[in-house]
């Protein structure tokens, strides 16, 4: 599983935990009830966003059913959320993945394009899309808007260039979460709050891609491969910058939607998203419960000013990577990224901002 929102059941309480479990799950089983078990693979922490924004709008109960054990539970049952809910964060997960395997395919990238993989894996992602497509064309959901954002998406990246402007290249990735959390309103019945969620959307999906470039930056640099940043040129803390604004731009756009219980999204949405930039890039903050600031410490590391070359064959824009970066010191050992059942990350010490000394929000988040 992979995303960028992966919360803490001990930050997010004991019902919030069993209500963010339940959408997580209820992805997953959606995915393999609707479209085989090998789709289970594109589950992820940030699709069941869309399930639960569904439900937050819901003037209605939100619907259960029972599950069996699940090692990721630690073989313990649960109730997961069933329904248009989860099937639309099921569609849109599927068919983002289906687009990704795509790629990996054509651009010999990965399992999947190795050459002894590169067909199966290209009947995969069509069979994903045509599926996608149908179970969207019954929740009034057109899946073009995604796959389409996907192709505009290669041509944006082959076009940039240094000067390139760092939104033009998000822009495909905010359409298409837009388009996604947009019809989250539509499908829970509250049309006045189409606009403001599919301006999360865009604020989410720039995020998302800013983050992920910032965390791929040292290996896409290594292994030759193209990446936003380097690509147009723009420093880390340009992306961190506009991450920010995302973040405040979230917090407006939700403060104007009606939700029936929006507990979980603004969570999520606000606390968990800040969380996850602050991860990605540091920050300094400052502990109520502890009385003095303290670090939370980037995914990149300022060591010595002489910075590290871009490897051979490979020719980023002069002046990157940016002088003095350095990717982030690994963890020995083994680590379970999730702490739904098994495992809990941030109380074992394994991650950059574990805060489980008992104080408040106002601590945590910062």
């Amino acid at each position: 599983m992979f995303g960028i929102i992966r919360p803490c059941r001990h930050r997010l309480g004991e019902e919030l935990g069993r209500a963010w479990l339940a959408q997580l799950c209820g992805l997953c089983l959606a995915l393999r009830d609707d479209h085989g078990q090998s789709a289970r693979i594109a589950t992820n922490y940030d699709g069941l966003i869309v399930s639960a924004l569904v439900e937050a709008q819901s003037p209605s109960p939100p619907i259960r059913r029972a599950a069996g054990p699940c090692p990721l539970r630690g073989m313990r049952r649960a109730d997961v959320a069933t329904g248009d809910c989860v099937r639309l964060a099921a569609t849109v997960s599927l068919v983002l993945a289906a687009a990704k395997v795509r790629d990996h395919a054509d651009d010999h990238d990965g399992v999947a394009g190795a050459a002894g993989m590169r067909p199966a894996a290209r009947r995969i992602a069509q069979r994903w899309a045509r599926q996608g497509e149908s179970s969207g064309a019954g929740l009034g959901f057109d899946t073009a808007v995604l796959l389409t954002a996907v192709d505009r998406q290669t041509a944006i990246e082959a076009a940039a260039g240094p000067g390139t402007s760092l939104l033009e290249v998000t822009e495909p990735t905010e359409t298409a979460t837009a388009a996604a959390f947009g019809h989250t309103a539509v499908l829970a019945g509250r049309s006045s709050n189409a606009e403001p969620l599919a301006e999360v959307g865009r604020m989410f999906g720039r995020i998302a891609h800013l983050v992920d470039a910032v965390e791929d930056l040292s290996d896409d640099l290594d292994h030759g491969k193209w990446n936003p940043l380097a690509a147009t040129g723009t420093d880390v803390s340009e992306a961190h910058r506009l991450c920010s604004d995302a973040l405040l731009g979230i917090e407006l756009a939700l403060a104007e939607a009606e939700f029936a219980d929006g507990r979980l999204i603004h969570r999520l949405l606000t606390h968990e998203l800040r969380r996850s930039v602050h991860r990605t890039f540091g920050a300094e903050s400052g502990c109520s419960g502890h009385g003095a600031p303290s670090i939370v410490e980037s995914r990149w590391r300022r060591r010595n000013p002489g910075g590290y070359p871009p490897p051979q064959g490979y020719y980023p824009p002069p002046g990157y990577p940016p002088q003095g970066y350095y990717p982030p010191q690994r963890r020995r050992g083994f680590c379970v990224p999730f702490c739904e059942g098994v495992a809990c990350c941030e109380c074992c010490n394994c991650t950059d901002d574990c805060c489980c000394c008992g104080c408040d929000d106002s601590c945590c988040d910062c």
